[in-house]
């Protein structure tokens, strides 16, 4: 990417703030920078605690503990309860989406203030299902939660300072800007290098591992509830006998 292309990335669209200056040698553009470390920092090691989520669940046995319940909460999550599509991957992985397509305006950082809110809740909900259950959940994958929480947090905030006269555009309910209340798309794009680079970390490091935890805990389920079904057709069968001896 280059510099004049993170710039452009990192500008709010047209009615924006003038544009800056050219940094003069030496000097850094905190724009540039911060879009830098959106596009090529946070975002890419998002993945990390995801994977590593993923393994405190199969270390754990979820399948044989919290079961399917939690799985699908989680990207920890591709699906929700009952056959939606997964909770907090979804949550996330739509505001993150449209920010990668769409220019930043009052509409887009109204999704991302709800997915963050809502990823929340369904953060400590996750939690919850956890802990009533049989599985154990170490100090370490409560760190690692705690990373999986904190950074939409954290890339809100950078987007928010990126663009803060949309934020202003937010708080006076979009009055004055006809593009506020829809979508933009970029007007320099993300190069198709970058966003399938977005696309094969997705399917390899939340796809592929949580779509294996998901089938695991399914397939447990279904034994399970066979073992079960065969243990009380067995009880009823003996029952009889056992009264008929009794007599």
């Amino acid at each position: 990417m280059s510099t004049d292309q993170a710039k452009e990335i990192s500008a709010s669209g047209d009615g924006g703030p003038p544009a800056r200056a050219k940094p003069s040698v030496g000097e850094v553009d905190v724009g540039d920078a911060t879009t830098r470390y959106l596009l090529y920092g946070l975002l890419p090691s998002w993945f990390v605690p995801g994977v590593a989520d993923w393994v405190m669940h199969r270390r754990t046995r979820i399948e044989e503990t919290a079961g399917t319940k939690e799985s699908l909460i989680l990207p920890h999550c591709l699906k929700g309860v009952g056959g939606a599509p997964t909770l907090m991957m979804a949550e996330v992985g739509l505001p993150i989406a449209l920010t990668l397509r769409y220019e930043v305006n009052p509409l887009l950082l109204s999704v991302q203030l709800g997915g963050a809110a809502v990823h929340e809740a369904t953060a400590l909900w996750d939690v919850r299902t956890a802990v009533e259950s049989e599985r154990e959940v170490k100090p370490v994958e409560q760190h690692i939660h705690s990373f999986l929480e904190s950074l939409p947090f954290a890339a809100l905030a950078s987007l928010m300072c990126l663009h803060a006269d949309q934020v202003k555009s937010l708080l006076r309910g979009g009055r004055g800007d006809p593009d506020a209340w829809r979508l933009v798309p970029r007007r320099r794009p993300l190069s198709r290098g970058y966003l399938a680079g977005i696309a094969a970390a997705i399917g390899t490091c939340v796809l592929l591992p949580y779509g294996e935890e998901l089938l695991r805990c399914v397939r447990t389920g279904r034994r399970n509830r066979k073992n079960d079904k065969n243990a009380r057709s067995d009880a009823a069968r003996w029952s009889p006998a056992r009264s008929g001896k009794g007599r």
